[in-house]
């Protein structure tokens, strides 16, 4: 039998039991693709990461949900970071090889920030607003635009809102399951946002999922859409550099903040905290 240690990690966290939970299993060598889905469902966490060795960057990473594995996620992204730079020492700049691409990574102290591994890709969701409406519990004239598929590393639904009172009310309708639109790894995602007229730069998130076997899940902190939202601001001709605070979680008791800036060169950059919380091992 061989011992598998992991680390709990909580990313976007701004107190010790706010963020997105994260597992890491420290060394992944000797565990098969079948044997970390399986801990990923045993973690039953939105995402469980395994570091590898990498000819490529400072360390590979694997990146799974309970049901199936990402080319790329944001606060897995983050919070490996973290354990790689405890495990090998590397500073404050580090690389990590995803499925996606070699993901450059840096910090300040214990936050860090990701660099978006793609530019971004946008298509028109095959969805009326009214209908995008309904779907989550709104009235059409609570969006702002057309809901928008956008791709910086995992595609995903953005559905600006009009105001921060509309992002607080959504609610799915997780009975209409079979219209949601699914995306290129076939998950029925959305995100919704508002920006904050009384404070500029401000930004109120939430992000759903359905979940095998059925139901919507709301994520309380999410990168990788965060990093869709640089993108979204792009395909809008937003004014460039562009600076938001973003804070996500609140309504799942677990407040994340997130840091997304977008150059003028459209380079996204998100970042966050990242607080260790346990350490165990696994034997099989």
């Amino acid at each position: 039998m061989a011992s598998y240690a992991y680390r709990l990690l909580n990313v976007f966290a701004e107190s010790t039991f706010g963020g997105n939970q994260l597992c890491v299993f420290e060394d992944a060598r000797g565990l098969d693709d079948t044997t970390m889905q399986a801990l990923a469902l045993q973690f039953n966490l939105s995402e469980t990461t395994f570091i590898l060795p990498s000819d490529r960057a400072d360390a590979r990473v694997r990146i799974f949900t309970p049901g199936h594995e990402m080319r790329f996620a944001g606060h897995p992204t983050l919070g490996t970071a973290h354990v790689v730079r405890d495990l090998v020492h590397t500073g404050s700049t580090l690389s990590l090889e995803l499925n996606a691409g070699v993901v450059p990574v840096s910090a300040n102290g214990d936050v860090w920030t990701l660099t978006a591994p793609d530019q971004p890709k946008t298509a028109a969701a095959d969805l009326t607003q009214a209908d995008m409406a309904a779907l989550l519990g709104l009235s059409e004239d609570d969006l702002l635009t057309a809901p928008l598929w956008v791709d910086t590393g995992t595609d995903q639904m953005l559905v600006a809102l009009r105001s921060l009172d509309a992002v607080r009310r959504t609610r799915p309708d997780s009975s209409r399951l079979e219209a949601w639109p699914q995306n290129s790894i076939d998950r029925k995602t959305v995100y919704v946002f508002a920006f904050d007229a009384a404070q500029p730069g401000r930004v109120l998130s939430r992000y759903f999922y359905a979940k095998p076997g059925g139901g919507v899940v709301e994520d309380p902190g999410t990168g990788s859409a965060c990093a869709n939202l640089g993108g979204w601001l792009i395909a809008n001709n937003h004014a460039l550099p562009a600076a938001y605070r973003v804070e996500q979680g609140a309504a799942v008791q677990r407040p994340c903040l997130l840091h997304l800036t977008v150059g003028s060169d459209q380079a996204i950059q998100v970042g966050g905290k990242v607080i260790e919380i346990g350490r165990g091992s696994i034997t099989l």
